[in-house]
């Protein structure tokens, strides 16, 4: 079997398509992004057009242009996919798996050729990803608007409909797609992997408090209710740290000023000095609102940390309230503080739950597992 993935933006696929690549089975990874998996060069094509075009937004205008500019360029994406598809030296696949709203044109060909239509979803149903994330927008920055235009949600709702397998990263997004309205038996549940060979377990939590977090500062991941939490957090333990890394967005663009001295900022990281990062810190501290699967989850996981999240963040698929840490509901500040306090009081609670959280984030938890996960759910489906 041969699976052909397609995207504009590299996301996670690169992970997934050099799973795939060990197990022979990637037809291709055709993306804009460069090839940072070392593929060999018969199993990636990049989509230069699309590149070009978006590079002056990558590197000259603020991030809500370049964010924009992903979506209103697409259409130059889609016509060298469809040229592609339909080149003489297209190879053979028997699955293609996208994007959700970058699916059409990969589908299209796939229904030509019988292949089987994997629709791979970075974040909950288009309608549960608008409405709770405009919610958030109008409460802490009135005017604000999702940056995603409205052609994108429909277009991801067709693909929805059209697609055999909806591939679901956490059981958030599955219960959005089946309350959407999309059978559950087209939606397959498989949680992100983790490198192992980076993100290695802590041997103990550390003597001074400190709480990371990891995501793009924005309204979606709830950073306006971590900080809040966080300032009564400080109230009781005063020498505890709050270290956020990820770039600030613009919907966050009302509230930074008023947070951005209660933290350690950090803009970007490299995946080793993360990895160093997450073994220094107590607990892991996710309170998003909306989400796929924050891959980061299970990266935290894999350092041995326990773990302060929402079930909307997609951690209830691996993590059990009270075993590899706390599920708290979003936007209850007090909640969340006080699961931030626990675990940072509580040393011999802390240890257990960062050896539960590596067991099941990390073991058998690889990318390798994950594209074999795929992999045997594509071959069950085609052999339906």
């Amino acid at each position: 079997m041969q699976v052909l993935l397609t995207t504009t933006r590299v996301w996670y696929l690169d992970k997934t398509a050099r799973a795939f690549s060990q197990r022979g089975a990637l037809a291709g990874l055709w993306m804009a992004d460069k090839n940072h998996s070392q593929l060999p060069p018969g199993e990636y094509r990049r989509c230069w057009p699309y590149h070009l075009t978006m590079k002056p937004f990558y590197h000259c205008t603020p991030q809500i242009w370049s964010e924009r500019a992903t979506y209103f360029f697409q259409g130059v994406y889609e016509r060298w996919l469809r040229t592609q598809l339909r080149s003489p030296d297209c190879p053979k696949f028997q699955v293609v798996q996208a994007i959700t709203g970058l699916c059409t044109e990969a589908f299209n060909r796939a229904d030509e050729v019988g292949a089987l239509k994997v629709a791979d979803c970075a974040n909950s149903h288009p309608t549960t990803l608008y409405g709770y994330w405009q919610r958030e927008c109008d409460l802490w920055c009135p005017g604000e608007n999702v940056p995603l235009p409205r052609h994108i949600f429909r277009q991801m709702n067709q693909e929805l409909e059209r697609a055999d397998v909806v591939l679901c990263p956490s059981t958030f997004v599955r219960d959005t797609m089946v309350q959407n309205g999309i059978p559950e038996e087209k939606c397959f549940v498989s949680p992100f992997g983790v490198d192992t060979s980076v993100f290695k377990p802590r041997s103990v939590p550390p003597p001074r408090t400190r709480f990371v977090c990891v995501g793009t500062v924005c309204l979606r991941k709830g950073h306006q209710y971590l900080f809040r939490a966080f300032e009564r957090v400080k109230a009781r333990l005063p020498r505890a740290e709050l270290v956020c890394v990820g770039e600030v967005k613009c919907d966050f663009r009302r509230e930074w000023p008023q947070w951005k001295n209660t933290c350690q900022h950090i803009e970007n990281m490299a995946h080793a000095e993360l990895a160093a990062l997450l073994q220094s810190a107590t607990a892991f501290v996710l309170p998003s609102l909306e989400e796929g699967f924050a891959r980061v989850l299970a990266e935290a996981m894999g350092a041995g940390l326990p773990i302060i999240a929402t079930h909307e963040s997609g951690a209830s698929t691996l993590i059990q309230d009270g075993v590899q840490g706390f599920l708290v509901p979003p936007r209850r500040i007090d909640l969340l503080a006080e699961a931030m306090v626990r675990i940072a009081t509580d040393l011999e609670l802390n240890q257990c739950m960062g050896q539960a959280a590596h067991e099941v984030g990390a073991r058998r938890n690889t990318w390798l597992d994950y594209g074999d996960r795929l992999l045997a759910e594509y071959e069950r489906r085609r052999g339906k």
